[in-house]
């Protein structure tokens, strides 16, 4: 390891003196004139893990549904999965590190995690659109090359088309080509042939409205366009000629404001859909003849996927497990449906993204979405192995057929992440082969009003929770005052749980009426306020 070089380099990338930050789920994320040094030092970073790995590793420029000014860069580990907590702490290490120290914390993190110096290293980069990401890859570019990196610059992606190519890469081509038209083809030629029964009835054109957030997905749902367009045509809104990135508009717009997004023509009963600004997340959405706006978040999306893999499931005759993995914050209403309607088995987890994907991984086929639509299908190499036999050895027509509709949509799903434009694809041919509208698919169950509120307290540590942040630890008394309000509601629950980034506490309640969730949420931030050390005006 060159470190005069290494020194040299640095010196272009300069630290601000006494800027922390920390890699969470995201990665890093704040203010874009912020992050060069931390550009730089994360392609030093990726040299390591891949020569650790001997893997390649992805590097993606992003800040996702964050506004336009910040920006942010994340790791990708070799089957697309998001980098191993250990490597966090060492991410984390790295770009605190202050100048003087920067290349001796460097070689500490190759000694701990025994990295083999000799090892060649291949890295993959990808970056939003945001203005100031070329200039912010071309840093992560100068970390890779100091330490004798090898790299391929695919620009402009989505992040889940960059965890597709770092996948496909350390598979030698197996989950498939690893470029951007290796994407295109895998994922159209996987909806066309499991639409292809729809596609000779008589049905009206399928058409669908797609808000982009001014963000990547426009450029890339254009790219793909054509590849689809026999069987579904899209019309992009906020496709980023004059709007300002997640400005107004987008998946967590529009989950979090209930309302259309800024920029979209929505007439009433059409179908709508919204991705978040690096296309990770998707959310549909739709206006009733009464104008009423009607949101369909990630736990309806995870109901309808799932209901359709376990009739198929039913259809084979075969008896894979099926598994739905929530947090404490889908509606109790979803959970209710798909274990007492449909039969499907619901496991909770901690919030974030590792968590419910870690506990996916342990079904034949795991489902998980959040409620702001991240999200995903994982299906074991077992499962997929059996699947893909059952369409070559089944002889019934019936049961042939629905294996091979679920083997095209093993081939739908981006495995790797969650994946607006995969999941699009998936849903749109659910819609398709079962004949649903939008509103009947609203109407598999009605979610029960719910009020999310934040606490401020002194000091959000004093907090603890168990049972996936279902049930509070301390401070003593707090979980009992809970049931006591809860006791006094139809339908109701309700949780507290730390924020992970500020010293708040998060409130949520669900009652049989919007007024009764008002009621209990205010309650309960009293409550925490009272008990956990609040701060400020009291709620």
């Amino acid at each position: 390891m060159d470190l005069d070089a290494i020194t040299e380099y640095s010196a272009l990338h300069p630290k601000p003196s006494g800027l922390i930050l920390q890699y969470g789920t995201a990665g890093f994320r704040t203010k874009a004139e912020h992050l060069d040094h931390v550009m730089f030092r994360m392609g030093l970073l990726a040299v390591l893990r891949s020569k650790q790995t001997k893997s390649t590793i992805g590097v993606m420029v992003t800040a996702s549904h964050n506004p336009e000014e910040d920006n942010g860069v994340k790791l990708v580990d070799p089957l697309g999965e998001m980098l191993a907590p250990s490597w966090e702490e060492h991410a984390t290490c790295l770009a605190n590190a202050e100048e003087q120290d920067m290349p001796r914390v460097l070689m500490d993190i190759s000694v701990k995690a025994a990295v083999n110096l000799q090892q060649d290293a291949f890295i993959v980069i990808g970056r939003d659109t945001r203005p100031t990401s070329e200039k912010l890859s071309q840093s992560v570019i100068d970390g890779v090359t100091v330490l004798e990196g090898q790299f391929h610059d695919y620009g402009l992606v989505t992040t889940p088309q960059l965890h597709y190519m770092v996948y496909c890469r350390n598979t030698s081509g197996q989950y498939g080509e690893a470029t951007l038209e290796g994407y295109y083809q895998k994922l159209s030629k996987a909806f066309m042939e499991l639409t292809k029964k729809t596609l000779c009835s008589e049905d009206e054109y399928r058409s669908l409205k797609v808000d982009c957030a001014n963000g990547i997905g426009a450029l890339k749902l254009k790219e793909m366009e054509h590849y689809v367009s026999q069987g579904l045509s899209v019309q992009l809104f906020n496709d980023g000629t004059k709007g300002k990135l997640n400005h107004l508009c987008g998946a967590d717009f529009v989950k979090s404001h209930q309302k259309p997004p800024q920029g979209m023509e929505m007439k009433s009963n059409e179908r709508c859909c919204s991705f978040d600004g690096d296309a990770d997340r998707i959310v549909y959405h739709y206006l009733d003849v009464d104008g009423h706006f009607h949101l369909i978040d990630g736990d309806k999306i995870a109901t309808l996927i799932s209901s359709f893999l376990k009739e198929l499931l039913l259809e084979i005759g075969e008896s894979l497990n099926i598994g739905v993995v929530q947090t404490a914050y889908a509606n109790g209403s979803s959970t209710r449906y798909l274990e007492e309607v449909m039969k499907v088995p619901v496991y909770c987890t901690k919030t974030g993204v590792k968590h419910l994907h870690h506990k996916a991984q342990e079904f034949d086929i795991g489902v998980y979405f959040e409620a702001n639509g991240h999200g995903t299908v994982l299906f074991s190499k077992a499962a997929e192995t059996k699947i893909r036999q059952l369409t070559k050895e089944l002889e019934d027509e019936r049961r042939k057929a629905a294996a091979k509709m679920l083997e095209n949509v093993i081939d739908l799903f981006n495995q790797a992440a969650g994946d607006a434009i995969s999941d699009m694809l998936v849903i749109e041919a659910i819609l398709m082969l079962k004949d649903l509208s939008i509103q009947q698919w609203d109407a598999l169950y009605m979610d029960l009003p719910n009020r999310q509120l934040k606490v401020k307290v002194a000091d959000r540590q004093v907090i603890s929770t168990t049972d996936a942040e279902r049930q509070v630890v301390t401070p003593p008394g707090l979980q009992e005052a809970i049931n006591d309000l809860v006791k006094k509601y139809k339908l109701s629950r309700a949780f507290v749980r730390p924020s992970g980034t500020e010293d708040v506490v998060r409130v949520y309640a669900e009652a049989d009426s919007q007024e009764n969730a008002d009621s209990l949420a205010r309650a309960v931030s009293l409550a925490v306020f009272q008990l956990a050390g609040g701060v400020g005006e009291t709620p």
